[in-house]
Parts: structure tokens; C-alpha cells; sequence
């Protein structure tokens, strides 16, 4: 069921809302750089970072000041403690997708794409999902998705450490260069927490329906 909320409070969930979208469209374009051998798309992923460092700060703002300027019930300051913590997941989110396109610039440089062996389209696909799918619990307020959430994101886990195995494997080590290895083991690393970002955000969902912490 959908609450009724201030014009302040409204402008502040709405920003939220751009500020996950951007971070997710940024992570998807940070791997896509790498997929498609596109340093462009790294380049313009490396350029999007400031406007999410932006975007977190003026959320920020807008949240203290609401509690300076109005009385907020207990479900208002909900609200703004979820909005608080979630756009620093958002931004780190934007931070992760800076990092993947660094590595990916590294290794497209050197070497050119990664074996087709990696999942790392697979993986994400799911992250990004996974980000997707929390954003909209929350514009929802859709517990039940959150909770899926919280369950899907084993399966992000389990492919992250499919990559370290593999780029650890005797095999690999003729066919990368130890650096590209180690670089790759970052990539894998850095969706795995976007993936964890996403999980953050529908925990926060659940202290904002039920007001339960994790």
C-alpha cells in the first residue's frame, strides 16, 4: 500500500530513486566496457562519477534538512535513516562501476578481452537485477521482493567464487597474464558487492515497512 508523503519527502524519495538508477546504469555500462572491448564506455563510466557523488550529497541535505525544519513521526525518520544509509550503498554502488572500468581499461589495453570461460556477464546481469529488483521494493514498498532479494544474492556469491577458483587454476596461468588475473579477481570482487549493495538496500526496505534491523 502506498503512504501518503510531504512534498519534501516525495522529492527526497524521488531522488533516491535517480540516484540508484544512475548508479545501476553506470555499473552495467562499467562491465559492458570490458564485455565489448570498448574503452569509450570506460571513459564515459569514469565520467559519471562525480554526478553520483553529487547526487548523494544533496540527499544528504535534503535529509537534515527535514528533521531541522519539520517534526517527523517515526515513520518519517524511517524513512530518512533508509534514504541516508541507501544512498551511500548508491554511491558506493558508482564507486564499484569507477573501479571495474579502471581494471577494464588495465586489461583491454593490455590484452584485450577475458576469456569467454568467466561468467562475467552472467553475474552482472544478476547484480544489476538484484539492484533493480530493490530499487523497486522500495518505490513499491513491496516486502515480499525485498526478502527475494536478500535470498538472490547467494547466487552473485556463488559466482565470485567460480571466478577465483578459476583464475587461480593452473590452467588459466597461460592463458592471462598475472596481472590480468589479478585484476579480473578485482572485477568479479567489485560485482559481488554491488551485489551486497543491493542486499543492503532491501534490508533497509524491511526496517522501513516493519521497522525490524537486521
Amino acid at each position: 500500500m502506498q503512504r501518503y508523503f510531504h512534498d519534501e519527502l516525495q522529492e527526497l524519495r524521488n531522488k533516491l530513486i535517480l540516484l540508484g538508477e544512475k548508479s545501476n546504469e553506470v555499473a552495467r555500462m562499467a562491465i559492458e566496457s570490458l564485455l565489448e572491448g570498448d574503452l569509450e564506455k570506460v571513459d564515459a563510466v569514469l565520467a559519471l562519477d562525480d554526478a553520483i557523488d553529487d547526487l548523494e550529497k544533496e540527499i544528504g541535505r535534503a535529509c537534515m534538512r527535514y528533521i531541522s525544519l519539520r517534526s517527523p513521526v517515526s515513520t518519517d525518520v524511517r524513512l530518512i535513516l533508509v534514504a541516508l544509509k541507501a544512498s551511500h550503498d548508491f554511491e558506493r554502488v558508482g564507486d564499484e562501476a569507477h573501479t571495474i572500468a579502471r581494471k577494464a581499461k588495465d586489461i583491454l589495453t593490455r590484452e584485450g578481452r577475458l576469456s569467454e570461460t568467466l561468467k562475467f556477464d552472467e553475474m552482472s546481469r544478476l547484480a544489476s537485477q538484484l539492484l533493480h529488483d530493490a530499487i523497486t521494493c522500495f518505490v513499491e514498498e513491496d516486502l515480499e521482493k525485498a526478502e527475494a532479494v536478500i535470498q538472490m544474492d547467494h547466487q552473485v556469491d556463488a559466482l565470485n567464487n567460480h571466478h577465483f577458483d578459476t583464475l587461480s587454476a593452473e590452467a588459466m596461468h597461460g592463458q592471462l597474464s598475472d596481472a590480468t588475473r589479478f585484476e579480473a579477481v578485482l572485477i568479479s570482487k567489485s560485482i559481488e558487492r554491488i551485489g551486497d549493495h543491493a542486499k543492503n538496500l532491501a534490508e533497509e526496505v524491511i526496517f522501513l515497512l516493519k521497522g525490524d534491523e537486521f
